[in-house]
């Protein structure tokens, strides 16, 4: 194009145009072949799209992450509040010597059952208020506040009880022992809590009927439960330095606790959105395997034939055996923030666009190597957060799956806007050119090109990027990860659009130039017609569907925008005192007609080219 722009400054000189006139057009040209807005319009689009999502609670960071997620093929989601609703209810008890498990009733629990509750409570850091009007208000993490709610329910405050027990020393849960430790002075002796996953607990514990409450544990599991074992041991003093290896040993299995967290109701219509639009869904939890292939199965993320792994299972994997297995892989238990990198880049390897979610300060690295890092904004940490590309400022995975949505629909504007701006230009460049070559002289003065350029390219360009997300947009398969913003034949698309609009408009300049006989007429014709066809051409670039069945102004912000640029360019038609600085004259009616005709042609090509193109798709 540029080229092209060279050899037109060449043959007007050539020609005796005027040097100046002649620079003038082919900088209009070169500004219109770069062209030098289409960065802005993009950037303004991506803008656009990160106003909608926060509307939809995702906050974007990084701009770049709107149209990445278009691209998503895998979203690697948490389980616990963002698949499900993180209101843990304590269900079910088993305690150390029973048969089986008792279901809790609220008050009516056996008193080995209170008894569990008491010191699972003592081991608990979050607490439950009652308020005023007979709700409760849950502080902390929700597994420990639902231990505290059971208790409640059994008349074990936890205030009453820590003051009668209170605590002297304790080791905080961390996600690599899966333990937390409370020491508390109860009759007088220094007694050792310990709480956490049971596949962990059971190997510090020397007494209790292990074998048991490994039945039980499964059982629960397969309900959908989380289960949490509770175990202690009285010791005389407490070594100087409290640490796992010195107390979270020689302990006595006391019994489990086991509670459900629901899937979130709107979590299930995303997963299936995410089937429908070819995106893998994976579920990535730290608690038991078994636990989380129940939740999955109900909300359709695993599958038969699909496989759920441990992170033990996973570190004893060597690279190429995980790249090998991990399409039939759809949950992963017991994971280690290390194991979250590990199946970023496996993904990756495999040319996967990856979503990641995450909340600790641990995640941090993975939602880093994640091609679209999830934190959570509300239990997500600042350190997750400032690492994320995105926020969810409601925790859910189905406000992930909207992201990716209105992600693929930014794309798309994207690329409307690109066509529209780069067929209309190249349009402008072959004119210029072809009519050099043809008559030896421009069909439009400078000021005329930049006109266009300012006003029917730029306006509707910005309309554009406003378009709704298509109905069907999560229909089909992400994109691939290396696939150009030209691809699908919409280069070509660019071209013939540019080739389309030189026709049109070389044919209006020579009605006006011979037929009326004269340039003026001619150049006035022409701007007529490249300038409205323009603005039809933007309508017609909403949709791959016909105009007709997405309605013709259903986009307000292009109605707005074709209108203004309709009005300013009528002023320079019309209004005498413009008209001439334009150097554009009045033309028959007839011409006129003509040139309407000729305006209306792009709707008729589109729309035909669209019909073609459906039943080509068998739509």
């Amino acid at each position: 194009a540029l080229a092209a722009c060279a050899i037109i400054f060449v043959v007007g000189l050539m020609n005796g145009t005027p040097p100046m006139e002649i620079f003038m057009i082919a900088v209009s040209l070169a500004v219109s072949a770069i062209p030098e807005g289409l960065p802005v319009i993009v950037t303004i689009v991506l803008s656009i799209g990160v106003q909608r999502m926060a509307k939809r609670n995702a906050l974007i960071r990084r701009l770049p992450a709107v149209e990445t997620l278009g691209g998503a093929s895998i979203i690697c989601s948490d389980k616990t509040g963002t698949l499900t609703q993180n209101r843990m209810t304590l269900t079910n008890i088993f305690c150390d010597g029973a048969d089986s498990a008792e279901e809790v009733s609220g008050g009516n629990e056996s008193d080995s059952a209170k008894a569990l509750l008491r010191l699972a409570t003592l081991c608990c850091d979050g607490s439950v208020t009652a308020n005023a009007d007979g709700s409760y208000t849950h502080i902390g993490d929700p597994t420990e506040t639902s231990i505290v709610f059971a208790a409640m329910k059994c008349g074990l405050e936890k205030e009453t009880i820590n003051s009668e027990s209170p605590r002297i020393a304790s080791i905080p849960f961390d996600s690599d022992r899966k333990l937390m430790t409370s020491v508390n002075l109860i009759d007088g002796k220094k007694t050792v809590i310990v709480k956490g996953a049971f596949d962990m607990l059971v190997e510090r514990c020397i007494s209790g009927n292990i074998e048991k409450a490994r039945t039980i544990n499964e059982q629960m599991a397969k309900n959908a439960l989380r289960v949490i074992a509770v175990a202690y041991k009285t010791v005389d003093t407490l070594p100087e330095e409290l640490t796992s290896e010195a107390v979270e040993n020689g302990l006595n299995f006391i019994g489990l606790v086991g509670m459900i967290d629901p899937p979130r109701e709107e979590a299930k219509d995303a997963v299936a959105k995410c089937r429908r639009a070819g995106i893998k869904p994976v579920m990535i939890t730290g608690d038991h395997v078994v636990t989380a292939s129940a939740i999955a199965r109900a909300l359709d993320i695993m599958r038969d034939g699909d496989e759920a792994v441990t992170g033990a299972e996973l570190d004893a994997m060597s690279d190429d055996e995980l790249e090998r297995r991990i399409r039939n892989i759809s949950v992963y238990a017991r994971v280690s923030p290390e194991n979250k990198i590990r199946i970023v880049k496996a993904w990756q390897k495999l040319g996967q666009v990856v979503a990641m979610t995450g909340d600790g300060v641990n995640d941090a690295p993975a939602l880093k190597a994640a091609d679209i890092g999830c934190a959570m904004g509300i239990t997500g940490t600042d350190v997750a957060k400032g690492a994320a590309d995105m926020t969810l400022t409601d925790d859910n995975f189905a406000t992930i799956v909207e992201a990716v949505r209105q992600g693929r629909g930014i794309y798309a504007n994207i690329r409307k806007v690109v066509s529209f701006l780069l067929g209309t230009n190249i349009g402008e460049v072959l004119t210029v050119f072809a009519a050099m070559m043809i008559w030896r002289e421009s069909p439009f003065l400078s000021m005329q090109l930049l006109m266009i350029n300012l006003v029917t390219d730029s306006l509707p360009a910005i309309a554009l990027g406003m378009e709704d997300v298509e109905p069907d947009v999560m229909e089909v398969a992400p994109r691939a990860k290396n696939e150009g913003i030209f691809a699908n034949g919409l280069g070509l698309r660019i071209v013939l659009q540019g080739v389309m609009f030189a026709i049109l408009t070389l044919g209006a300049y020579a009605i006006g130039r011979f037929a009326i006989g004269s340039f003026e007429a001619g150049s006035t014709l022409a701007f007529f017609v490249l300038a409205f066809s323009q603005i039809v051409q933007s309508f017609c670039l909403r949709s791959d569907r016909s105009l007709f069945k997405i309605g013709f102004f259903s986009n307000k912000t292009l109605n707005f925008a074709a209108l203004a640029s309709i009005l300013l360019t009528a002023a320079v038609l019309f209004v005498p005192g413009i008209q001439t600085v334009f150097g554009l004259i009045y033309l028959p009616g007839w011409a006129y007609l003509c040139g309407i005709g000729i305006v209306l042609a792009p709707l008729v090509v589109m729309e035909f080219a669209k019909a073609v193109g459906l039943i080509r798709r068998g739509k």
